[in-house]
Formats: structure tokens, C-alpha cells, sequence
């Protein structure tokens, strides 16, 4: 008899499991993705559910066939900018190289420029120089460089992006540094000639850097699995929409993990309903992810994500940092939604965790969800109901705020307008990849999934 056979997708509030047990029966299970008081790990605890184990009792290895996990752990984070706390190293001369990028300008009327935030904390330069042929014109100075090192580790760095001038001719360089790193007792550190194999500075740079900025968010995720897997075989979805094993599953290869099995999914049920062109729509807790699709999955070689340029095979996916946990606000004179989201802890203020408000607040009071459809999984204890009184508070205040700057809105058109402007974000995703680039929507399906999926279908 075949053993179980289990999917998992670990949104960012939100983690889903789908089965197959051992006798054929379908099973689905949802949970939240993050409940501290329940338990470490959602996937984990997803998994135990669906078996119907005791929460004490270790997962049985031998009945399981194999599990495969989509996950926007890395997503959320490179979003958020909730990454390790990390450090460029760079040869001398070229410190400000990746601030100043390609200097492409999206808006090239826009008066104002706005970079986006790095990933790294600092720069440190190295005298050291390998020229275009990988000869080495300047040796590394190992003493001077162990103290730079040293002093990054005792300021707290979790993780080091090595990125030197073509390093991707010769590595030399960059591999020693690897090894004093080692021994100043870094355990993260990403070498940009590993990264990306592709000449350019700034790709190969950018890539390095969101490694070392996600790996180690990644690998505390993946070793809290592997501890309670075992030897169960574990497979991971890339942003190529291939699997990888566990121990292959890096940061910059798990960006659009989550989306990129779930445009593989959409594709395939469009398919069986004869529709060839789709628009994937996965609007989640923390994200919005938009896909076009005809007939043949788009990849791309270098992709921005949230700012961050990433010169690795992934699907063609525009993300923005809009979703049910977008946290709405009225500063500065306006309301704002995003890009920081509530995540599942303490989640939206309907979760009953103290959250602020958030997209699904507004939505819970425009009647657009419904409480009796949601699982009673929140509170302290997991166990109850959205709590819509929660998030009339919360419009309440904003409520309050905007009366002492003298505007008298409903709590409806409160609602709503964090609501148009949510939308706008969405819409403006769809547009990049589809009108933008000259397809007609008139003759493309709307494909929703993820978490806000069955209320569209409504």
C-alpha cells in the first residue's frame, strides 16, 4: 500500500495542506501560518493534523511517500525586509556600485527618486583586484581582511555577500574570503561567482546579496521540517518552478516559491476547462502575485522583486506588497495600505491577537467576508471565530483621526477607500504583464487562487 503523499503551501498567513492518504481518500486541511502559543511550525503541525496525530506524537516516517512545499517565507521577508542583518564585501573603488545599479528610471518624469531600500547594512572593501582575463593584478591582504571580518561578527552580522570584480572569472578570491569567514565563525555567507554566473557587476552583486539576506530565513524554516521529517524524502518549489531537495533550497531560489506552484496549478486546471489564456491572479495575506500565461510558462533570466534585481531562472511574476494583512493607515494626510503586512501573529484585528487594521478588516466590514466561512482558528487559544466588533475599532480610530483634521467620513467610506486603494495596487500588477506588454485581455480567463480565491469566485 502506497504511503501518504502530501502538498504543502505556506502563505504568509495562511498555510494550506492537501493529501492523499494511504487508502486514496482526498484530504485538505488549513491553519494559520504562524500561532506561537499552538505551535513552531505550521507545515508541521498541518501535516500532523491531516494524519490525526496527538501533538506529542512524533510523524510517523515510514507512511509517509514524500512531502513537496511551496512557501513565501523568502517572499514575505524580502518584502518586509525582515532578512538577516547583512554585509557587503566589495573590492575597493566600488562600495556605492550597487546603490548606483543601472540607474534606470521607471518613472523618468518623477522629480523625486526613490531608491529602494538595500538589503545589506554596510560595505566593506577589500584591497584586492582581478582583472578581466582572472589574473590577479592586487593580492588579498589576509590579515587586514580578518580584522574587518572580525569586527563585522562582533557587531552582529548574521550573514556576508562576497561580490568581487570578476570574481566570476576567477573565484580565488572570493573562495579565500569564504574560508575567513569561516573561521571568524559566519555561518552564511554567499559567494556572488555561486550565485550568478553572469558577468555583469551589478545582477551578479544583487543576487549574492538577496542570497545572503534570505538563506538564513529560509534554513531556520527548512531545519525546523527536516528535524521532524527525518528521512522522509522533502522537496521544495523554486521560483523556476522546479523542485529541489531540502539541502538545495537557497534564498534566492525560493523568492517566488509559493507563486510559482501556484501558476503551475492554475495552468493546469484551465487546461482541463479547454481556456488557453489566463491571467493567474493569487492574492494572498501578505501579496498580490499576477502571471500571464498562453500556452507556455514566461521565465526570465534577471527579475526585479520589491526592488531587488535577481539574476536567477524564474517564473515571469509581478509581486506587490498588497493583501489581506496590508496593514491601512491614515498618515500623513492620507490613507495608506502596505507595504508592511500583520502577517498571521498577530494578523489582522479580526484575528483577535490585537492586530491593527488591515485589508481583510475592511473587507469583514463591507460584508465581503463572511465570518461562518472562515475556520475557528484564531484568537489565543485557536479556537474561535473572525471578530468583526475588532475591526470596527479600528475604523473607529481612524474614524477619530480624520475628524480632527476637520473630514467627516462614514465608517463604510473609510473601509472602502483602503479597499480602492488595495485594488489600485492589484490592477496595476495585472497591467505590467499583460496591456503593458501588448496582450489584449479581452481574449484572457482571470484565474484566482490562494487565499482570497473562493471569495472572488463569490
Amino acid at each position: 500500500m502506497a504511503g501518504w503523499q502530501i502538498w504543502v503551501d505556506r502563505g504568509g498567513t495562511f498555510t494550506d495542506i492537501v493529501a492523499i492518504a494511504p487508502d486514496g481518500e482526498f484530504k485538505s486541511h488549513k491553519l494559520l501560518s504562524e500561532n506561537p502559543a499552538q505551535y513552531p511550525n505550521s507545515a508541521i503541525q498541518g501535516i500532523r493534523d491531516i494524519m490525526d496525530l496527538p501533538r506529542e506524537q512524533p510523524i510517523p516516517q515510514a507512511l509517509i511517500e514524500h512531502v513537496k512545499i511551496g512557501t513565501t517565507v523568502a517572499t514575505n521577508a524580502l518584502l518586509e525586509r525582515k532578512g538577516a542583518k547583512t554585509a557587503l564585501i566589495t573590492t575597493r573603488g566600488f562600495r556605492d556600485a550597487l546603490k548606483i545599479a543601472t540607474q534606470n528610471r521607471p518613472n523618468i518624469f518623477a522629480l523625486d527618486i526613490k531608491l529602494p531600500e538595500s538589503l545589506y547594512q554596510t560595505v566593506v572593501e577589500i584591497d584586492e583586484r582581478i582583472l578581466v582575463d582572472g589574473k590577479v593584478e592586487k593580492q588579498l591582504k589576509i590579515e587586514d581582511i580578518r580584522t574587518q571580518l572580525q569586527t563585522l561578527k562582533s557587531e552582529n552580522f548574521e550573514a556576508l555577500a562576497i561580490v568581487l570584480m570578476h570574481g566570476w572569472k576567477n573565484p580565488q578570491h572570493e573562495l579565500a574570503l569564504e574560508l575567513l569567514a569561516k573561521e571568524v565563525g559566519f555561518k552564511q555567507i554567499s559567494l556572488s561567482h555561486r550565485c550568478s554566473q553572469t558577468i555583469k557587476i551589478i545582477p551578479r552583486g544583487d543576487t549574492c546579496v538577496a542570497d545572503a539576506y534570505l538563506t538564513p530565513v529560509m534554513q531556520d524554516y527548512v531545519r525546523q521540517i527536516v528535524d521532524a521529517l527525518g528521512n522522509v524524502p522533502l522537496y521544495f518549489m523554486q521560483s523556476s518552478g522546479a523542485l529541489c531537495s531540502a539541502d538545495m533550497f537557497h534564498g534566492k531560489d525560493a523568492i517566488l516559491s509559493g507563486p510559482a506552484g501556484g501558476i503551475i496549478g492554475a495552468s493546469r486546471t484551465t487546461q482541463a476547462l479547454d481556456i488557453k489564456k489566463i491571467i493567474a491572479f493569487d492574492m494572498g495575506g501578505t501579496s498580490t502575485d499576477v502571471a500571464h500565461y498562453a500556452g507556455s510558462y514566461e521565465r526570465s533570466y534577471i527579475t526585479e522583486v520589491s526592488g531587488v534585481r535577481i539574476a536567477a531562472p524564474m517564473m515571469n511574476i509581478n509581486t506587490v506588497a498588497a493583501g489581506g494583512g496590508s496593514i491601512c493607515r491614515y498618515q500623513d494626510g492620507r490613507f495608506q495600505v502596505g507595504p508592511e503586512s500583520a502577517g498571521a501573529f498577530p494578523g489582522p484585528a479580526c484575528y483577535r491577537n490585537g492586530g491593527p487594521l488591515t485589508v481583510t478588516d475592511c473587507n469583514l466590514i463591507l460584508g465581503k467576508i463572511i465570518p461562518q466561512a472562515f475556520p475557528n482558528v484564531f484568537g489565543p487559544q485557536g479556537n474561535q471565530a473572525l471578530d468583526k466588533n475588532a475591526a470596527l475599532d479600528k475604523l473607529n480610530q481612524i474614524q477619530a483621526q480624520l475628524l480632527q483634521d476637520k473630514i467627516v467620513k462614514s465608517i463604510t467610506q473609510i473601509a472602502q477607500g483602503f479597499i480602492t486603494i488595495a485594488v489600485d495596487n492589484m490592477a496595476n500588477a495585472v497591467r505590467k504583464i499583460s496591456t503593458q506588454k501588448g496582450h489584449d485581455l479581452k481574449e484572457y480567463t482571470l484565474t484566482c487562487f490562494g487565499g482570497a480565491g473562493g471569495s472572488m469566485r463569490a
